[in-house]
């Protein structure tokens, strides 16, 4: 009878011990599972704030990247910058200034990773006029998109001594476009005019192969001009961000695509036709030859860290100095800067 009841209690005692491994089992089991990083959706400008995607969107294709991809050019920042505050971007290549919008209006929702372009702007003139620096200007007229280049057009002319409105005119109204005011430079319409680069190589191309007796000459590189009245390298026009809420949950796959994003970037300096080739075959310009030969003067970069952040404060302090609204009324805090 003895050894019965104590063959049971071992039995009983065999099960429980059993069940409980099998509740904890159970208990580990329902944890919240990591979560796998979905498609990252990257926005991107088509021109030169794109043209450093190029490569990695070609690897994406290929299936070569650590993370999955889904890319979108646009022609519009403001497609962009819509991207970005609905949330259907979740990395996205824009202006500095448009990012420093963004990070205001979202109350922080944005953060800056990198500066992908610094200074990419040029003063054009035709056969009508001859320009060597800024005191050649006073009293004529100069044609410049609207928006950024205006903005760092006119803090150039204020700091070489040129009045807006008074020593010198600057028109941004008739073409606001670069587009439009390429072609207008093509046609001899404009005399003088401030293009970024690939529109200035266009603008020289089209002129010379018409054969309608206009002359363009790229007489001034306004990213030299800009650093012998400030910081030198303080010129980023182009910048690369991400909503914060997608890096606070996955900043593993920001990482990653930070490397593979320099790593893109660097490829167009080690083989000008093939990257020029991705950046025609991606939608991101429409000519692999004005590529080519644009690409040397359009200062793509991959500045990051404490240096980007340096650089931009220094250039998001100037535009404020001269149109506040352009960053979105304030200087973005500490929080907006990527820096580890």
């Amino acid at each position: 009878m003895k050894i019965r009841l104590l063959s049971f209690l071992t039995l009983v005692a065999l099960l429980f011990s059993m069940t409980s491994c099998d509740l904890f089992a159970k208990k580990d089991n329902n944890e919240e599972p990591k979560a796998e990083t979905p498609t990252i959706n990257v926005y991107t400008l088509n021109g030169t704030t794109g043209f450093g995607m190029a490569k990695l969107m070609n690897d994406a294709k290929a299936g070569t990247t650590t993370e999955k991809y889904n890319f979108s050019v646009q022609s519009d920042a403001s497609m962009v910058t819509s991207a970005l505050l609905n949330g259907s971007a979740d990395i996205a290549a824009l202006p500095t200034n448009a990012a420093a919008n963004i990070y205001n209006k979202s109350e922080g929702g944005v953060v800056v990773l990198a500066v992908n372009t610094l200074g990419c702007l040029y003063l054009l003139t035709n056969q009508n006029e001859t320009i060597t620096s800024f005191e050649d200007l006073r009293g004529k007229t100069v044609y410049v998109p609207a928006q950024n280049p205006t903005f760092i057009f006119t803090y150039l002319c204020k700091q070489n001594g040129l009045e807006v409105g008074k020593d010198i005119t600057i028109n941004s109204s008739t073409y606001a476009q670069p587009a439009a005011l390429k072609d207008a430079v093509a046609s001899g319409l404009v005399d003088i005019a401030v293009l970024p680069e690939p529109m200035v190589t266009i603008a020289i191309n089209t002129a010379k192969s018409a054969g309608n007796g206009t002359v363009i000459t790229n007489a001034m590189d306004l990213t030299a001009e800009w650093n012998k009245v400030a910081k030198e390298g303080s010129l980023v026009q182009g910048c690369i961000v991400v909503r914060r809420a997608f890096l606070e949950q996955y900043p593993e796959a920001v990482e990653n695509f930070l490397k593979e994003y320099k790593a893109s970037i660097e490829f167009l300096s080690t083989d000008l036709d093939g990257a020029a080739q991705m950046i025609v075959d991606n939608g991101i310009f429409t000519s692999a030859p004005v590529a080519k030969k644009a690409l040397p003067n359009c200062n793509v970069c991959f500045l990051d860290g404490a240096a980007m952040k340096a650089a931009m404060e220094t250039y998001l302090g100037i535009l404020h100095g001269i149109a506040p609204a352009s960053i979105g009324g304030k200087l973005p805090a500490d929080n907006f800067y990527y820096v580890k």
